[in-house]
């Protein structure tokens, strides 16, 4: 299950420009949640927090939790916005979720067996293509990680979507073909260059006398 991340906020009354600079002037992060058929809630955030989930990386994959009015809903973040001098959130909005919508998140790879690959053991190397699967997930059935094994994986070989062991009732975001994971590449064979001394020029003969 995919970590749920709890943001506390507090209602906004009023939309537009106006209103959102004096929520920044009250050291605010003005914000919105929209989505789902529902009307768009106005909120203002601790700019803290906001700063606390770009620092973490990989937000727009994770599933927050904000309570607004004494109630929480599950949304994920979408965009915020940055003040173009000072580098600051001045604006955030985030997608409420439907019951039974799906979520599209990052979920790392993890090479089983490597040690014992043949490819392996012959000199090949793991050429890693894509770390992370991006796909669509149950937000409560996110897998921690998704699983190749290398036990018989050769010199040559590319480890695609489909040797995944389980994907756990996700779906890639690539559809249409089956896409490399990665490869075992074969060794990498470096050329002996000899570089030979330059051959000196002979030296000239020595000019013979001239006749009297």
């Amino acid at each position: 299950m995919v970590q749920t991340i709890r943001i506390e906020a507090e209602a906004r009354e009023r939309a537009g420009k106006g209103a959102a600079r004096a929520t920044r002037r009250g050291g605010r992060v003005p914000a919105v949640i929209y989505g789902a058929k529902e009307e768009a809630t106005l909120l203002s955030l601790d700019p803290r927090d906001v700063m606390k989930e770009m620092h973490k990386g990989g937000w727009q994959s994770h599933l927050y939790e904000v309570a607004v009015g004494g109630k929480a809903e599950r949304c994920l973040m979408r965009e915020v916005q940055f003040h173009p001098v000072k580098d600051t959130p001045i604006h955030v909005d985030f997608q409420r979720l439907a019951p039974g919508q799906l979520i599209r998140v990052k979920v790392p790879v993890v090479f089983q067996n490597e040690d014992s690959a043949p490819g392996i053991k012959e000199g090949g190397v793991l050429n890693v293509v894509r770390r992370e699967v991006e796909v669509m997930s149950d937000p409560d059935q996110v897998p921690e990680q998704f699983e190749i094994d290398l036990a018989s994986a050769a010199i040559g070989d590319s480890l695609r979507w489909s040797n995944v062991a389980d994907a756990k009732g996700t779906k890639p975001v690539i559809v249409g073909r089956d896409f490399v994971v990665a490869t075992i590449a074969p060794p990498t064979v470096e050329e002996e260059v000899v570089v030979q001394a330059p051959v000196a020029a002979p030296a000239p003969a020595p000019k013979g006398k001239g006749k009297k």
